[in-house]
């Protein structure tokens, strides 16, 4: 039987997104909810849409040419897009179709109006709410009229602010249809937008009301300030009145016009106190109904049945962070891991089980990223001293974003001692391991400082990683699942190695008790960034400098430098070089790099990020700015004169301790601090090396079992076992069956998640916080950061997103998002660093200070407001960044 091409409104639900449309299946749903009235009407089926493109077969030729543009290519998208709306709405509209829909226009009478809405099945949905994308038309009069607008609705699939959202969005322009809605006109007194939800910070439990005069097009045009109300509770908390000079309101024979609002209306509120809680309970209803904060377009009508309120549009609000489900009521307060981590990107399924399966501490899961409860530790005494302590020196925005929620005292309970009463426990101030490794009251400290036991660390991580490599070999199907849950053990095993974590601490702590006492005593800011130069065993340091040594072997060779110039995304170059003069040099010296290093990558915390080892062409940009930028012997040169500066500050700092009263003791310990952070601070990079090491194993041995479930037809293809977790897939391999549905859905919610930016700390009422510098010693204009590596710099900035499309020169100041050790080899090139993401003992700052690079990290938003190509100056020692031009 044939769909009907049209439906009464009360006939759809949230169901039938594809019959209809998301607007027109949601208007149906909000229909059903007792105590919300919904103008009238019928939806014009997709069905419709299918039939009229069908009679242009033009059409499919001009949405061929227009999915191969660019979603930055304006002008091409605004010239495709506005031929595809002529040619859509000059097909004739089909007389079934056209008798369909007066037909449904019949039961309201000659002469009301109507409000026509597009009503696409890609919008309203809870990972994108295409808002405003699609163009709705108000006050339509007379068939002739309706049926013109509904041609106009379809062909609005195409605007040029739709084409783009969707090539942004990758989604094929053919997948999406259009459905139209027809409502009976409302004429109110009133109207504006109610979110159940604070749109900006997030905030569940915070609704806010936008109301204007007359129809919601003056709001949503921007021609009218609205009042707004902030409500909480079931109480007004805040309100702005708003000058309300122009209001929209209907013409008799259809239309709208603006007309001004009497001068002794503007400053009144547009709706009663009484109506505004009224409102966000209705509000609160809806939001019930459809489990998730909701975006509402209302209307208040006053008319012969009394004053009321009609729901006109109500969709998800898609921009919110998701929070943590922790399955009670209780107040919680998360830390985002991706900020430790130095990878703020969302991950996949199987990337997030497997962390969370191989992480010390228990990790909860929101909007594709991890995060830690920090609820009880912030409720003990002990707790929270040591963790803002921990936290501040490290992170100071994430700390600042922490006492903003501690200062709200209705929100977690205090502790039972005074913040400044740590008491005595292992986790207090005073419990912990003071600077440099030594206990409160000058215990010594637990190790002695020896090279040897750096040596022995990285020896026992080499042999267990070795017997995985080993061991792993000859497992398959569900065999391999039980024996990773092993792996995953051994794995928590060698990183919970007590030695490992008191050598770690050693170095942190020893770079801290440099910095503050060399502060104290010589006014010497950040003194540990120069002392702790070419510090050895630092793999990752290590890694950087070991491609200088690669472009040393290339560089020799034009036309090896040639062709890695032409490679572009042929992941499969390194068959072809060794065919060139010098090419199997070249081939072994990158293999040689690969078979070290090859298991990194950008994000490699998430374990379905493709490794060097699987796409190599990510290094090539890297190493031909090396070819182009460095001398032969670059890498041992750049070592030693870092190890010759590190010397030379160690002896002018010890000189100038000995001048001072009590010198020779200042020195003297001064001296055992810089042999203590030389000696650990290195090592403190290798157990990530170890972590992503084993994330490689692992990752093969689940890649050759996808291989398997593809040739056997359970997947369409290897990857889809990213958007599966670990126990899904196990499953999978168990049962010989997948949801391929379910693999569909995760794609678009991890789509959704790409979109979102991470907030360092979440809490349960969905709050997001960033925190902010509380300082007054950042000059106007500069932006304010961490200072991580002293030095000041100046040159021009590179915004790079990619390391795959970096390319540097020689003074370039590296500004992005955020770097992971994968970003290392960069570093060797490059005079400075800017990141938005980092902390004092993260990875980039660990490396910047390794190179002698001024680094300034935690610089909000600094990928917007440094355009590449600029010239800045980077202050390292006072955490600022100028922008010069």
């Amino acid at each position: 039987m044939t769909e009907p091409y049209v439906l009464d409104l009360h006939e759809v639900d949230a169901s039938q997104v594809a019959v209809v449309g998301g607007k027109s299946a949601h208007l149906g749903a909000l229909a059903r909810i007792d105590g919300i009235s919904v103008p009238d009407g019928f939806c014009v089926a997709t069905d419709a849409f299918r039939r009229v493109m069908a009679e242009a077969p033009a059409v499919g030729e001009q949405l061929d040419e227009l999915s191969r543009v660019s979603a930055d290519d304006r002008e091409a998208i605004r010239t495709l897009s506005a031929r595809i709306r002529r040619t859509v709405e000059g097909i004739a509209v089909p007389e079934e179709l056209a008798e369909a829909v007066v037909r449904g226009l019949d039961r309201f009478g000659a002469g009301t109006a109507f409000a026509v809405r597009s009503s696409a099945t890609a919008e309203d949905l809870p990972t994108a709410s295409f808002a405003g994308q699609q163009d709705s038309y108000l006050n339509v009069v007379g068939p002739e009229d309706v049926l013109r607008h509904v041609s106009r609705c379809w062909a609005s699939l195409f605007t040029e602010r739709a084409v783009t959202y969707r090539l942004r969005n990758g989604i094929d322009h053919r997948t999406v249809h259009m459905g139209v809605v027809v409502q009976q006109m409302v004429f109110p007194y009133a109207a504006g937008v109610l979110f159940t939800a604070d749109p900006v910070s997030g905030h569940r439990k915070t609704a806010t009301v936008e109301a204007a005069f007359g129809l919601g097009e003056a709001l949503v045009s921007g021609l009218v300030n609205p009042d707004v109300f902030t409500v909480r509770h079931d109480e007004i908390v805040d309100r702005t009145i708003g000058a309300k000079q122009r209001a929209v309101h209907a013409l008799p024979d259809g239309g709208t016009r603006e007309v001004p609002v009497d001068a002794r209306r503007q400053q009144q509120q547009a709706l009663t106190d009484a109506q505004v809680l009224e409102l966000v309970r209705l509000g609160r209803r809806i939001e019930a109904h459809f489990g998730c904060p909701q975006d509402i377009e209302w209307c208040l009508v006053e008319d012969g049945s009394g004053t009321g309120f009609r729901i006109v549009q109500s969709r998800p609000i898609t921009t919110l962070f998701p929070v943590p489900e922790t399955g009670d009521e209780d107040n919680h307060v998360y830390l985002s891991v991706g900020h430790q981590q130095m990878m703020t990107d969302a991950m996949r399924p199987l990337g997030l089980s497997t962390w969370q399966l191989t992480a010390m501490a228990p990790m909860l899961e929101a909007g594709g990223r991890l995060f830690v409860d920090a609820t009880a530790r912030l409720t003990s005494p002990a707790g929270r001293t040591a963790l803002l302590d921990m936290v501040g020196r490290s992170d100071p925005l994430t700390r600042d974003a922490l006492q903003t929620v501690l200062d709200r005292e209705d929100f977690l309970p205090a502790p039972p001692d005074a913040p400044g009463d740590a008491g005595d426990g292992p986790d207090s101030a005073a419990g912990r391991r003071g600077p440099g490794g030594q206990r409160a009251g000058g215990a010594p400290a637990p190790i002695e400082t020896d090279p040897a036991i750096v040596k022995e660390l990285i020896e026992r991580s080499q042999a267990s990683l070795a017997a995985l490599r080993r061991d792993i070999r000859a497992k398959s199907g569900p065999e391999l699942f039980d024996f990773l849950l092993e792996a995953f053990a051994e794995h928590k095993r060698v990183l919970s190695d007590p030695l490992s974590i008191q050598v770690i601490m050693a170095g942190m702590e020893a770079t801290w008790w440099l910095n503050d006492r060399l502060q104290e005593w010589l006014g010497e800011k950040n003194a540990a960034d120069t002392l702790t130069l070419s510090a050895p065993d630092n793999i990752t340091s290590e890694m950087g400098l070991a491609l200088l040594d690669v472009a040393d072997v290339v560089r020799p060779h034009p036309q090896v430098v040639a062709y890695l110039q032409g490679v572009g995304d042929d992941d499969a170059f390194l068959e072809k070089l060794a065919e060139l003069p010098g090419g199997a040099a070249a081939r072994e010296a990158i293999e040689a790099y690969l078979d070290r290093y090859g298991m990194r990558c950008v994000g490699e915390i998430d374990i379905t990020r493709p490794r060097w080892r699987e796409r190599p062409t990510a290094l090539v940009p890297a190493l031909l700015d090396n070819v182009r930028n460095f001398a032969p012997g670059a890498a041992r040169q750049r070592f030693e004169q870092g190890r010759q500066e590190a010397y030379k500050k160690e002896q002018d700092v010890l000189a100038r301790l000995r001048a001072l009263p009590d010198g020779a003791e200042k020195a003297d310990e001064t001296k055992r601090m810089i042999d203590r952070v030389r000696t650990f601070i290195g090592y403190r990079e290798y157990p990530k090396y170890d972590v992503i090491s084993r994330y490689f194993v692992y990752k093969q041995a689940l890649m050759e079992e996808a291989g398997r479930l593809v040739r056997a037809g359970v997947l369409a293809e290897q990857e889809d076992v990213f958007y599966l977790t670990f126990q899904e897939l196990h499953e999978v391999v168990r049962t010989r069956q997948a949801d391929a549905g379910l693999v569909q859905r995760r794609k678009e919610a991890f789509r959704s998640y790409q979109a979102l930016t991470p907030p360092r700390v979440l809490t349960s009422d969905g709050e997001a916080l960033s925190g902010a510098y509380r300082r007054d010693d950042v000059p106007d204009g500069a932006l304010a950061g961490l200072p991580v590596s002293a030095g000041t710099v100046e040159g021009r900035a590179r915004v790079v997103h990619d390391i795959a499309d970096a390319e540097l020169d020689a003074g370039d100041i590296l500004v992005t998002t955020y770097t992971d050790p994968s970003w290392s080899p960069l570093f060797v090139g490059i005079a400075g660093l800017v990141t938005e993401v980092g902390g004092l003992m993260t990875h980039g700052a660990v490396i910047a200070r390794e190179y002698g690079l001024p680094a300034v990290v935690g610089v909000n938003d600094a990928t917007r407001l440094i355009r590449d190509g600029q010239r800045i100056r980077v202050h390292g020692a006072d955490g600022y960044v100028e922008i010069l031009d």
